[in-house]
């Protein structure tokens, strides 16, 4: 009987804990989204007969590799239904890095 009755605090804490890595994960999206904000005017760089230097070939490397981090949640996001497997990425994501998949610098 104890089965039956622990269902309802079971479906809490998977709700919460859900809440918690969305919450988590979008906090960690706007700030790699903030992060990439000089990105365009340097891409238009050359529209506007400009061109680009060796600081600004570097700047464009570091944001697209970050931009490359966060590819994942963009295909999920685009994805028919993606948005309610955000939760499960998340998830998957979490493990990752915890079995220590997840160098240093970021990248696996």
């Amino acid at each position: 009987m104890s089965r039956i009755t622990n269902i309802p605090r079971r479906a809490a804490t998977l709700l919460r804990s859900m809440a918690d890595l969305t919450t988590r994960e979008k906090r960690y999206l706007v700030a790699e989204f903030s992060q990439v904000k000089g990105l365009m005017p340097l891409l238009m760089k050359p529209r506007n007969q400009q061109h680009w230097t060796a600081e600004d070939r570097a700047q464009m490397t570091h944001h697209l590799r970050r931009l490359s981090r966060v590819s994942p949640y963009l295909v999920v996001l685009v994805m028919p239904g993606g948005f309610i497997m955000l939760p499960a990425l998340a998830w998957w994501l979490d493990r990752r890095r915890a079995r220590g998949g997840v160098r240093a610098g970021g990248s696996a």
